[in-house]
Protein backbone atom coordinates (compact mmCIF):
# COMPACT_ATOMS: atom_id res chain seq x y z
CA UNK A 1 0.00 0.00 0.00
CA UNK A 2 2.66 2.20 0.57
CA UNK A 3 3.69 2.50 -3.20
CA UNK A 4 0.80 3.90 -3.95
CA UNK A 5 0.53 7.66 -4.42
CA UNK A 6 -2.44 9.50 -2.63
CA UNK A 7 -4.59 11.82 -2.62
CA UNK A 8 -5.05 13.43 1.18
CA UNK A 9 -7.72 14.79 2.81
CA UNK A 10 -7.94 16.74 5.79
CA UNK A 11 -8.36 15.22 9.61
CA UNK A 12 -11.51 14.76 10.51
CA UNK A 13 -12.49 14.14 14.04
CA UNK A 14 -15.58 11.53 14.81
CA UNK A 15 -18.46 13.16 16.15
CA UNK A 16 -21.29 12.13 18.54
CA UNK A 17 -23.97 11.69 16.48
CA UNK A 18 -26.74 12.04 19.10
CA UNK A 19 -25.32 14.83 19.89
CA UNK A 20 -24.87 16.50 17.37
CA UNK A 21 -28.46 16.18 15.51
CA UNK A 22 -30.44 17.04 19.07
CA UNK A 23 -28.04 20.42 18.95
CA UNK A 24 -28.36 21.80 15.54
CA UNK A 25 -31.27 20.22 14.07
CA UNK A 26 -33.48 18.51 15.91
CA UNK A 27 -33.72 15.16 15.26
CA UNK A 28 -33.63 12.05 16.47
CA UNK A 29 -30.74 10.09 14.75
CA UNK A 30 -31.70 6.20 13.61
CA UNK A 31 -31.91 3.91 16.61
CA UNK A 32 -29.26 1.45 14.70
CA UNK A 33 -26.73 4.29 14.61
CA UNK A 34 -26.85 5.29 17.86
CA UNK A 35 -26.01 1.75 19.39
CA UNK A 36 -23.21 1.67 16.96
CA UNK A 37 -22.25 5.06 17.62
CA UNK A 38 -21.77 4.50 21.17
CA UNK A 39 -22.09 6.56 24.38
CA UNK A 40 -21.55 10.81 23.90
CA UNK A 41 -17.80 11.59 24.21
CA UNK A 42 -16.55 14.80 23.95
CA UNK A 43 -14.42 15.79 20.78
CA UNK A 44 -10.50 15.84 21.62
CA UNK A 45 -7.95 16.11 19.28
CA UNK A 46 -6.44 12.29 19.53
CA UNK A 47 -9.94 11.42 18.27
CA UNK A 48 -9.38 13.19 14.69
CA UNK A 49 -9.33 10.45 12.37
CA UNK A 50 -7.39 11.18 8.83
CA UNK A 51 -9.21 9.92 5.37
CA UNK A 52 -7.13 8.96 2.20
CA UNK A 53 -8.06 8.48 -0.94
CA UNK A 54 -5.70 5.74 -2.74
CA UNK A 55 -5.14 6.13 -6.68
CA UNK A 56 -5.41 2.04 -6.28
CA UNK A 57 -9.42 2.29 -5.36
CA UNK A 58 -9.65 2.74 -9.53
CA UNK A 59 -8.27 -0.49 -10.21
CA UNK A 60 -10.36 -2.30 -7.59
CA UNK A 61 -13.33 -1.69 -9.20
CA UNK A 62 -11.93 -1.88 -12.93
CA UNK A 63 -11.18 -5.45 -11.57
CA UNK A 64 -14.11 -6.57 -10.14
CA UNK A 65 -16.52 -5.08 -12.96
CA UNK A 66 -14.18 -7.31 -15.49
CA UNK A 67 -14.67 -10.56 -13.60
CA UNK A 68 -19.16 -9.56 -13.48
CA UNK A 69 -19.00 -9.26 -16.95
CA UNK A 70 -17.50 -12.55 -17.88
CA UNK A 71 -20.26 -13.65 -15.06
CA UNK A 72 -22.97 -11.82 -16.08
CA UNK A 73 -22.04 -12.57 -20.21
CA UNK A 74 -23.27 -16.21 -19.43
CA UNK A 75 -26.21 -15.12 -18.00
CA UNK A 76 -27.84 -15.06 -21.27
CA UNK A 77 -25.35 -17.00 -23.62
CA UNK A 78 -27.97 -19.83 -23.83
CA UNK A 79 -31.14 -17.62 -23.92
CA UNK A 80 -30.03 -15.31 -26.81
CA UNK A 81 -29.82 -18.17 -29.11
CA UNK A 82 -32.74 -20.07 -27.46
CA UNK A 83 -33.80 -21.73 -30.44
CA UNK A 84 -30.10 -23.24 -31.47
CA UNK A 85 -29.93 -25.05 -28.35
CA UNK A 86 -32.94 -26.56 -28.23
CA UNK A 87 -31.98 -28.09 -31.36
CA UNK A 88 -28.49 -29.05 -30.40
CA UNK A 89 -29.38 -30.11 -26.98
CA UNK A 90 -32.81 -31.54 -28.33
CA UNK A 91 -34.87 -30.08 -24.74
CA UNK A 92 -37.83 -27.63 -25.38
CA UNK A 93 -37.51 -23.86 -25.26
CA UNK A 94 -38.58 -23.55 -21.35
CA UNK A 95 -35.90 -25.87 -20.01
CA UNK A 96 -33.41 -23.13 -22.21
CA UNK A 97 -35.31 -20.35 -20.59
CA UNK A 98 -33.97 -22.23 -17.20
CA UNK A 99 -30.43 -21.59 -18.20
CA UNK A 100 -30.93 -18.14 -17.50
CA UNK A 101 -33.54 -18.43 -14.57
CA UNK A 102 -30.92 -20.55 -12.73
CA UNK A 103 -29.03 -17.35 -11.86
CA UNK A 104 -32.30 -16.31 -10.71
CA UNK A 105 -33.19 -18.97 -8.57
CA UNK A 106 -29.49 -19.73 -6.97
CA UNK A 107 -29.44 -16.65 -6.00
CA UNK A 108 -32.35 -16.76 -3.41
CA UNK A 109 -30.89 -19.08 -0.99
CA UNK A 110 -27.70 -18.62 -1.34
CA UNK A 111 -27.84 -15.06 -0.67
CA UNK A 112 -28.12 -14.96 2.64
CA UNK A 113 -24.92 -17.10 3.55
CA UNK A 114 -22.76 -15.39 0.99
CA UNK A 115 -23.57 -11.94 2.68
CA UNK A 116 -22.48 -13.19 5.96
CA UNK A 117 -19.19 -14.39 4.28
CA UNK A 118 -18.64 -11.21 2.84
CA UNK A 119 -19.21 -9.36 6.39
CA UNK A 120 -17.45 -11.82 8.36
CA UNK A 121 -14.20 -12.57 5.79
CA UNK A 122 -14.24 -9.43 3.83
CA UNK A 123 -14.07 -8.48 -0.07
CA UNK A 124 -11.17 -10.42 -0.90
CA UNK A 125 -12.32 -14.10 0.20
CA UNK A 126 -16.10 -13.13 -1.40
CA UNK A 127 -13.85 -12.29 -4.77
CA UNK A 128 -11.64 -15.79 -4.48
CA UNK A 129 -14.95 -17.36 -4.12
CA UNK A 130 -16.73 -15.70 -7.09
CA UNK A 131 -14.00 -16.02 -9.40
CA UNK A 132 -13.11 -19.33 -8.82
CA UNK A 133 -16.47 -21.08 -9.41
CA UNK A 134 -17.28 -18.53 -12.68
CA UNK A 135 -14.05 -20.54 -13.73
CA UNK A 136 -14.98 -23.84 -12.53
CA UNK A 137 -18.17 -23.43 -14.53
CA UNK A 138 -17.21 -22.35 -17.89
CA UNK A 139 -14.80 -25.30 -18.05
CA UNK A 140 -17.88 -27.80 -17.12
CA UNK A 141 -19.27 -26.04 -19.83
CA UNK A 142 -16.26 -26.39 -22.84
CA UNK A 143 -16.71 -30.60 -21.56
CA UNK A 144 -20.35 -30.40 -22.41
CA UNK A 145 -20.38 -30.25 -26.30
CA UNK A 146 -22.19 -33.27 -27.17
CA UNK A 147 -25.80 -33.57 -27.60
CA UNK A 148 -26.40 -36.08 -24.39
CA UNK A 149 -24.55 -34.16 -22.45
CA UNK A 150 -27.38 -30.92 -21.47
CA UNK A 151 -27.02 -31.66 -17.73
CA UNK A 152 -23.03 -31.01 -17.80
CA UNK A 153 -23.86 -28.00 -19.38
CA UNK A 154 -26.64 -27.28 -16.89
CA UNK A 155 -24.24 -28.39 -13.91
CA UNK A 156 -21.54 -25.44 -15.70
CA UNK A 157 -24.62 -22.86 -15.47
CA UNK A 158 -25.07 -23.89 -12.29
CA UNK A 159 -21.74 -22.95 -10.91
CA UNK A 160 -21.66 -19.77 -12.65
CA UNK A 161 -25.00 -18.86 -11.36
CA UNK A 162 -23.86 -19.91 -7.50
CA UNK A 163 -20.85 -17.53 -8.21
CA UNK A 164 -22.85 -14.80 -9.04
CA UNK A 165 -24.29 -14.65 -5.80
CA UNK A 166 -21.00 -13.70 -4.74
CA UNK A 167 -20.71 -10.82 -7.18
CA UNK A 168 -24.14 -8.89 -7.10
CA UNK A 169 -24.20 -7.41 -4.20
CA UNK A 170 -20.58 -6.29 -4.38
CA UNK A 171 -20.74 -2.97 -5.90
CA UNK A 172 -22.12 -0.23 -3.39
CA UNK A 173 -19.81 -2.53 -0.84
CA UNK A 174 -16.88 -2.13 -3.09
CA UNK A 175 -17.43 2.21 -3.64
CA UNK A 176 -18.05 2.35 0.50
CA UNK A 177 -14.61 0.74 0.94
CA UNK A 178 -12.59 2.32 -1.43
CA UNK A 179 -14.06 5.90 -2.35
CA UNK A 180 -14.72 9.49 -0.68
CA UNK A 181 -18.47 10.63 -0.25
CA UNK A 182 -18.37 12.57 -3.52
CA UNK A 183 -17.21 9.32 -5.56
CA UNK A 184 -19.50 6.46 -4.14
CA UNK A 185 -22.52 6.68 -6.19
CA UNK A 186 -20.10 7.10 -9.57
CA UNK A 187 -17.90 4.11 -8.49
CA UNK A 188 -21.08 1.64 -7.64
CA UNK A 189 -22.15 2.67 -11.14
CA UNK A 190 -18.91 1.19 -12.92
CA UNK A 191 -19.31 -1.58 -10.70
CA UNK A 192 -22.72 -2.30 -11.89
CA UNK A 193 -21.47 -1.16 -15.58
CA UNK A 194 -19.41 -4.18 -15.76
CA UNK A 195 -22.79 -6.59 -15.01
CA UNK A 196 -24.09 -4.58 -17.84
CA UNK A 197 -21.50 -5.12 -20.37
CA UNK A 198 -21.26 -8.74 -19.92
CA UNK A 199 -24.90 -8.77 -20.62
CA UNK A 200 -24.50 -6.56 -23.93
CA UNK A 201 -21.45 -8.99 -24.61
CA UNK A 202 -23.75 -11.90 -24.02
CA UNK A 203 -26.91 -10.99 -26.56
CA UNK A 204 -24.09 -9.54 -29.28
CA UNK A 205 -21.15 -12.32 -29.28
CA UNK A 206 -23.41 -15.64 -29.53
CA UNK A 207 -25.12 -15.39 -32.50
CA UNK A 208 -22.21 -14.58 -34.04
CA UNK A 209 -20.10 -17.49 -32.79
CA UNK A 210 -23.07 -20.03 -33.08
CA UNK A 211 -24.75 -19.31 -36.41
CA UNK A 212 -27.94 -21.46 -37.00
CA UNK A 213 -26.83 -23.89 -39.00
CA UNK A 214 -27.95 -27.72 -39.78
CA UNK A 215 -24.65 -29.49 -39.68
CA UNK A 216 -25.02 -30.97 -35.90
CA UNK A 217 -21.03 -31.50 -35.94
CA UNK A 218 -20.30 -27.90 -37.79
CA UNK A 219 -22.82 -26.11 -34.68
CA UNK A 220 -20.84 -28.30 -32.11
CA UNK A 221 -17.54 -27.17 -33.29
CA UNK A 222 -18.71 -23.30 -33.12
CA UNK A 223 -20.08 -23.76 -29.39
CA UNK A 224 -17.16 -25.65 -28.37
CA UNK A 225 -15.31 -22.44 -29.49
CA UNK A 226 -17.47 -20.14 -27.87
CA UNK A 227 -17.28 -21.63 -24.39
CA UNK A 228 -13.25 -22.15 -24.97
CA UNK A 229 -13.02 -18.02 -25.47
CA UNK A 230 -15.24 -17.80 -21.91
CA UNK A 231 -12.81 -20.19 -20.07
CA UNK A 232 -9.65 -18.49 -20.94
CA UNK A 233 -11.20 -15.49 -19.79
CA UNK A 234 -12.57 -16.78 -16.87
CA UNK A 235 -9.11 -18.13 -15.83
CA UNK A 236 -7.26 -15.08 -16.61
CA UNK A 237 -9.62 -13.11 -14.55
CA UNK A 238 -9.32 -15.85 -11.46
CA UNK A 239 -5.71 -15.73 -11.31
CA UNK A 240 -5.74 -11.80 -11.62
CA UNK A 241 -8.13 -11.37 -8.53
CA UNK A 242 -5.42 -13.84 -6.55
CA UNK A 243 -2.97 -11.45 -7.54
CA UNK A 244 -3.92 -7.85 -7.17
CA UNK A 245 -7.39 -7.93 -5.20
CA UNK A 246 -7.35 -6.31 -2.76
CA UNK A 247 -9.21 -6.34 0.98
CA UNK A 248 -9.68 -2.64 1.57
CA UNK A 249 -7.42 0.51 2.06
CA UNK A 250 -5.12 1.16 4.87
CA UNK A 251 -6.46 4.07 5.79
CA UNK A 252 -10.40 4.71 5.30
CA UNK A 253 -11.60 6.92 2.73
CA UNK A 254 -14.31 8.64 4.70
CA UNK A 255 -15.59 9.57 8.35
CA UNK A 256 -18.30 7.19 7.82
CA UNK A 257 -16.16 4.01 6.98
CA UNK A 258 -13.45 5.34 9.82
CA UNK A 259 -16.89 4.89 12.54
CA UNK A 260 -17.75 1.72 10.92
CA UNK A 261 -13.89 0.17 11.21
CA UNK A 262 -14.35 1.76 14.55
CA UNK A 263 -16.82 -1.06 15.72
CA UNK A 264 -15.45 -4.44 17.65
CA UNK A 265 -16.81 -7.32 15.32
CA UNK A 266 -17.89 -8.64 18.52
CA UNK A 267 -20.65 -5.80 18.20
CA UNK A 268 -21.91 -6.94 14.90
CA UNK A 269 -25.27 -9.20 14.57
CA UNK A 270 -25.77 -10.14 11.16
CA UNK A 271 -29.62 -11.94 12.19
CA UNK A 272 -30.02 -8.61 14.37
CA UNK A 273 -28.63 -6.80 11.20
CA UNK A 274 -31.38 -7.84 8.92
CA UNK A 275 -34.18 -7.65 11.37
CA UNK A 276 -33.10 -4.12 11.79
CA UNK A 277 -33.63 -3.55 7.83
CA UNK A 278 -37.01 -5.79 7.70
CA UNK A 279 -38.47 -3.25 10.30
CA UNK A 280 -37.29 -0.48 7.84
CA UNK A 281 -40.20 0.59 6.02
CA UNK A 282 -38.48 2.99 3.46
CA UNK A 283 -36.40 -0.09 2.65
CA UNK A 284 -39.03 -2.67 2.22
CA UNK A 285 -40.82 -0.26 -0.20
CA UNK A 286 -37.84 -0.31 -2.29
CA UNK A 287 -36.84 -3.74 -1.73
CA UNK A 288 -40.53 -4.30 -3.78
CA UNK A 289 -40.21 -1.41 -6.17
CA UNK A 290 -36.49 -2.40 -7.24
CA UNK A 291 -37.37 -6.24 -7.60
CA UNK A 292 -40.37 -5.47 -10.12
CA UNK A 293 -38.22 -3.19 -12.13
CA UNK A 294 -35.01 -5.76 -12.55
CA UNK A 295 -37.57 -8.77 -12.52
CA UNK A 296 -39.42 -6.93 -15.69
CA UNK A 297 -35.87 -6.57 -17.23
CA UNK A 298 -34.62 -10.21 -16.49
CA UNK A 299 -38.21 -11.29 -17.91
CA UNK A 300 -37.44 -9.13 -21.16
CA UNK A 301 -33.76 -9.90 -21.56
CA UNK A 302 -34.67 -13.96 -21.36
CA UNK A 303 -37.42 -13.85 -23.68
CA UNK A 304 -36.14 -11.09 -26.05
CA UNK A 305 -34.97 -14.44 -28.79
CA UNK A 306 -38.75 -15.42 -28.47
CA UNK A 307 -40.58 -11.87 -29.02
CA UNK A 308 -38.40 -11.21 -31.63
CA UNK A 309 -38.11 -14.19 -33.76
CA UNK A 310 -42.13 -14.58 -33.53
CA UNK A 311 -42.25 -11.00 -35.70
CA UNK A 312 -38.68 -11.50 -37.33
CA UNK A 313 -38.13 -14.78 -38.13
CA UNK A 314 -34.43 -15.86 -39.08
CA UNK A 315 -33.70 -12.74 -37.38
CA UNK A 316 -31.21 -14.04 -34.35
CA UNK A 317 -28.41 -12.04 -34.85
CA UNK A 318 -30.82 -8.80 -34.92
CA UNK A 319 -32.45 -10.03 -31.72
CA UNK A 320 -28.46 -9.78 -30.09
CA UNK A 321 -28.19 -6.92 -31.22
CA UNK A 322 -31.14 -5.47 -29.45
CA UNK A 323 -30.31 -7.16 -26.81
CA UNK A 324 -27.21 -5.02 -26.98
CA UNK A 325 -28.86 -1.61 -27.55
CA UNK A 326 -30.79 -2.16 -24.49
CA UNK A 327 -28.06 -2.83 -22.40
CA UNK A 328 -25.65 -0.54 -23.89
CA UNK A 329 -27.91 2.48 -23.36
CA UNK A 330 -28.81 1.36 -19.89
CA UNK A 331 -24.69 1.50 -18.73
CA UNK A 332 -25.35 4.97 -20.21
CA UNK A 333 -27.98 5.94 -18.73
CA UNK A 334 -26.32 4.30 -15.10
CA UNK A 335 -23.65 6.50 -15.67
CA UNK A 336 -25.65 9.65 -16.06
CA UNK A 337 -27.67 8.65 -13.16
CA UNK A 338 -24.13 7.78 -10.72
CA UNK A 339 -22.39 11.51 -11.57
CA UNK A 340 -25.94 13.32 -11.30
CA UNK A 341 -26.48 11.51 -7.13
CA UNK A 342 -22.84 12.16 -6.65
CA UNK A 343 -23.56 16.20 -7.48
CA UNK A 344 -27.15 16.34 -6.24
CA UNK A 345 -27.68 13.76 -3.53
CA UNK A 346 -31.23 13.60 -5.01
CA UNK A 347 -32.36 9.98 -4.39
CA UNK A 348 -35.84 10.14 -4.34
CA UNK A 349 -36.40 12.28 -6.65
CA UNK A 350 -33.92 10.73 -9.62
CA UNK A 351 -34.97 7.06 -8.74
CA UNK A 352 -38.68 8.65 -9.13
CA UNK A 353 -38.17 9.97 -12.41
CA UNK A 354 -36.18 7.21 -13.91
CA UNK A 355 -38.85 4.61 -12.23
CA UNK A 356 -41.39 6.65 -14.47
CA UNK A 357 -39.58 6.85 -18.11
CA UNK A 358 -39.17 3.06 -17.16
CA UNK A 359 -42.91 2.20 -17.54
CA UNK A 360 -43.07 4.35 -20.41
CA UNK A 361 -40.00 2.79 -22.26
CA UNK A 362 -42.18 -0.53 -22.15
CA UNK A 363 -45.72 0.95 -23.28
CA UNK A 364 -44.26 2.14 -26.11
CA UNK A 365 -41.69 -1.12 -27.01
CA UNK A 366 -44.75 -3.02 -26.24
CA UNK A 367 -46.70 -1.17 -28.75
CA UNK A 368 -44.16 -0.67 -31.85
CA UNK A 369 -42.97 -4.41 -31.13
CA UNK A 370 -45.16 -6.06 -34.21
CA UNK A 371 -45.04 -3.30 -36.15
CA UNK A 372 -42.30 -4.72 -39.17
CA UNK A 373 -39.57 -2.07 -38.84
CA UNK A 374 -36.95 -3.82 -37.37
CA UNK A 375 -35.24 0.13 -36.56
CA UNK A 376 -37.99 1.07 -34.78
CA UNK A 377 -37.61 -1.73 -32.28
CA UNK A 378 -33.92 -0.93 -32.16
CA UNK A 379 -34.78 2.79 -31.03
CA UNK A 380 -37.83 1.99 -28.62
CA UNK A 381 -35.79 -1.18 -27.12
CA UNK A 382 -32.47 1.76 -26.53
CA UNK A 383 -34.83 4.48 -25.02
CA UNK A 384 -36.05 1.07 -22.47
CA UNK A 385 -33.01 0.38 -21.89
CA UNK A 386 -31.70 3.77 -20.78
CA UNK A 387 -34.03 3.73 -18.09
CA UNK A 388 -34.53 0.34 -17.31
CA UNK A 389 -30.96 -0.99 -16.89
CA UNK A 390 -29.65 2.50 -15.59
CA UNK A 391 -32.10 1.92 -12.40
CA UNK A 392 -30.07 -0.78 -11.39
CA UNK A 393 -27.62 1.67 -9.24
CA UNK A 394 -29.75 3.76 -8.35
CA UNK A 395 -31.39 1.27 -6.28
CA UNK A 396 -28.15 -0.03 -5.02
CA UNK A 397 -26.73 3.82 -3.22
CA UNK A 398 -30.75 4.39 -2.53
CA UNK A 399 -30.89 1.54 -0.12
CA UNK A 400 -27.16 2.20 1.06
CA UNK A 401 -28.36 5.92 2.29
CA UNK A 402 -32.18 4.17 3.84
CA UNK A 403 -30.03 1.51 6.33
CA UNK A 404 -26.70 3.22 6.80
CA UNK A 405 -25.16 2.25 8.89
CA UNK A 406 -25.90 -1.44 8.10
CA UNK A 407 -23.90 -3.86 6.09
CA UNK A 408 -23.81 -2.49 1.76
CA UNK A 409 -23.47 -6.05 1.29
CA UNK A 410 -26.69 -7.09 2.62
CA UNK A 411 -29.12 -4.25 1.87
CA UNK A 412 -27.92 -5.05 -1.57
CA UNK A 413 -28.55 -8.94 -1.08
CA UNK A 414 -32.07 -8.19 -0.20
CA UNK A 415 -32.63 -6.03 -3.28
CA UNK A 416 -31.01 -8.55 -4.93
CA UNK A 417 -32.72 -11.35 -3.70
CA UNK A 418 -36.09 -9.38 -4.37
CA UNK A 419 -35.29 -9.07 -8.33
CA UNK A 420 -34.46 -12.49 -8.61
CA UNK A 421 -37.73 -14.03 -7.26
CA UNK A 422 -39.52 -11.30 -9.14
CA UNK A 423 -37.43 -12.33 -12.07
CA UNK A 424 -38.43 -16.16 -11.91
CA UNK A 425 -41.91 -15.15 -11.80
CA UNK A 426 -42.26 -12.80 -14.53
CA UNK A 427 -40.10 -14.76 -16.87
CA UNK A 428 -42.32 -17.93 -16.65
CA UNK A 429 -46.16 -15.80 -16.57
CA UNK A 430 -44.61 -14.14 -19.47
CA UNK A 431 -43.49 -16.54 -21.52
CA UNK A 432 -46.44 -18.31 -20.58
CA UNK A 433 -48.74 -15.84 -21.87
CA UNK A 434 -46.27 -15.38 -25.29
CA UNK A 435 -47.41 -18.87 -25.78
CA UNK A 436 -50.92 -18.56 -25.93
CA UNK A 437 -51.74 -15.13 -26.29
CA UNK A 438 -48.65 -13.63 -28.05
CA UNK A 439 -45.98 -10.59 -27.53
CA UNK A 440 -48.17 -7.43 -26.80
CA UNK A 441 -50.49 -9.24 -23.94
CA UNK A 442 -46.78 -10.40 -22.10
CA UNK A 443 -45.55 -7.25 -22.35
CA UNK A 444 -48.96 -5.30 -21.13
CA UNK A 445 -48.30 -8.18 -18.11
CA UNK A 446 -44.96 -6.71 -17.63
CA UNK A 447 -46.20 -2.66 -17.85
CA UNK A 448 -48.90 -2.95 -15.09
CA UNK A 449 -46.02 -4.31 -12.88
CA UNK A 450 -43.70 -1.10 -13.20
CA UNK A 451 -47.03 0.93 -13.41
CA UNK A 452 -47.50 -0.33 -9.69
CA UNK A 453 -43.52 -0.19 -8.98
CA UNK A 454 -43.63 3.68 -10.05
CA UNK A 455 -46.21 4.85 -7.56
CA UNK A 456 -45.20 2.65 -4.84
CA UNK A 457 -41.49 4.39 -5.25
CA UNK A 458 -43.53 7.53 -4.38
CA UNK A 459 -44.16 6.83 -1.20
CA UNK A 460 -40.75 5.69 -0.15
CA UNK A 461 -39.30 8.28 2.27
CA UNK A 462 -36.35 9.72 1.53
CA UNK A 463 -34.07 9.30 4.73
CA UNK A 464 -30.24 9.74 3.63
CA UNK A 465 -28.80 8.67 7.06
CA UNK A 466 -25.15 8.15 5.46
CA UNK A 467 -25.28 11.88 4.31
CA UNK A 468 -26.24 13.03 7.36
CA UNK A 469 -23.40 10.87 9.12
CA UNK A 470 -20.62 12.80 6.69
CA UNK A 471 -22.01 16.00 7.04
CA UNK A 472 -22.31 15.87 10.44
CA UNK A 473 -19.13 14.21 10.86
CA UNK A 474 -17.60 17.75 8.79
CA UNK A 475 -19.16 19.77 10.64
CA UNK A 476 -17.89 18.22 14.03
CA UNK A 477 -14.39 18.42 12.51
CA UNK A 478 -14.47 22.26 11.55
CA UNK A 479 -16.29 23.44 15.06
CA UNK A 480 -13.14 20.59 16.78
CA UNK A 481 -10.65 22.84 14.27
CA UNK A 482 -12.42 26.46 14.93
CA UNK A 483 -12.04 25.78 18.53
CA UNK A 484 -8.37 25.21 18.81
CA UNK A 485 -7.45 28.22 16.49
CA UNK A 486 -10.02 30.22 19.03
CA UNK A 487 -8.05 28.34 22.13
CA UNK A 488 -4.73 29.34 20.60
CA UNK A 489 -5.49 33.20 19.94
CA UNK A 490 -6.58 33.59 23.55
CA UNK A 491 -3.53 32.03 24.70
CA UNK A 492 -1.70 34.51 22.70
CA UNK A 493 -3.52 37.61 24.12
CA UNK A 494 -3.70 36.53 27.59
CA UNK A 495 0.23 36.17 27.16
CA UNK A 496 0.78 39.38 25.70
CA UNK A 497 -1.28 41.05 28.39
CA UNK A 498 1.14 43.61 30.71
CA UNK A 499 1.30 42.26 34.29
CA UNK A 500 0.16 44.41 36.70
CA UNK A 501 2.61 45.17 39.95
Amino acid sequence: MSGDSEEKKPGEEPLDPDKHVKLESGEEQPESLQRLSGPSEPASADKVRPTRLYKRRWLMVLLFSSYSLCNSYQWIQYGIISNIFVKFYQVDAFTIDWMSMIYMLTYIPFIFPVTWLLDKKGLRVVALAATALNCAGTWFKVGSVQRHLFAVTFAGQFCCSLAQVFILGMPSRIASVWFGSNEVSTACSIGVFGNQLGIAIGFLVPPILVPNVDDTDMLARHISIMFYITAGVATFLFILVIIVFQERPKVPPTQAQATARSIPPEQYSYTASILRLLRNRPFILLIITYGLNVGCFYAVGTLLNRMIIEHYPGEEVNAGRIGLTIVIAGMVGSLICGLWLDRTKTYKQTTLAVYFMSLVGMIVYAATLNLGHLWVVFITAGVLGFFMTGYLPLGFEYAVELTYPESEGTSSGLLNCSAQVFGIIFTICQGKIIDKFGTLPGNIFLCVFLLVGTVMTGFIKSDLRRQKANVLAKAEAEATTTGREYGATALISTSQTPTSI
